[in-house]
């Protein structure tokens, strides 16, 4: 069984990457499972509190999980066309230090996601990512990309996913990210 671990990158209570991450967790394909993270309790990234503190316990269990997981989907929000602040301040600090980051990231399958008001979906951001999960040394699945577009009339008032076409393609990727992501547990 191919263990998948998914991580909204949004801080907000009403995020629609939070419920398209939910509603990914209710899908029930063959093969894998998901775990759903996110990122709260992470504080902005200081060298000086690394230094003085360590790593945040925040930190910490968020890396234990993506060790643990087969694979790693972003459900990523774009903001102002790019990768939201608070999510690469998440990775920048599981990132660190810097002797962990093969441990973390190296050759770890990486997926993905996210929904937007927009009309583009969250294509900017996720090409942004790129370059940081190339960086890191992730293992970027390219087969498919889910960009949800004007996500807020896809979930009902209590955050549900109600489109059964965005419902269909998310688990159309799950099961492909699935079956890649188990090419190298």
């Amino acid at each position: 069984m191919v263990t998948l671990l998914g991580i909204s990158g949004s801080l907000r209570k009403g995020s629609l990457n939070t419920a398209l991450l939910r509603a990914a967790t209710e899908i029930k394909g063959e093969g894998y499972t998901l775990e759903a993270a996110g990122i709260h309790g992470i504080p902005l990234y200081d060298g000086d509190l690394e230094e003085a503190e360590g790593i945040p316990a925040a930190v910490t269990a968020l890396k234990d999980k993506i060790i643990a997981a087969d694979g790693v989907i972003l459900f990523t929000p774009e903001y102002n066309n790019g990768i939201p602040g608070p999510f690469k301040n998440a990775i920048d600090w599981l990132s660190r230090p810097s002797s962990d980051t093969a441990k973390v990231f190296g050759g770890k399958p990486f997926a993905l996601v996210g929904a937007s008001p927009g009309n583009f979906g969250t294509l900017l951001s996720q090409n942004a990512w790129l370059s940081v999960l190339h960086t890191l040394g992730c293992r970027v699945f390219s087969e498919k990309r889910l960009m949800v577009s004007r996500a807020h009339t896809l979930f009902d008032a209590e955050g549900k996913l109600t489109d059964e076409a965005t419902a269909k393609r998310l688990g159309d990727l799950l099961a492909a990210f699935g079956r890649f992501a188990g090419e190298f547990e």
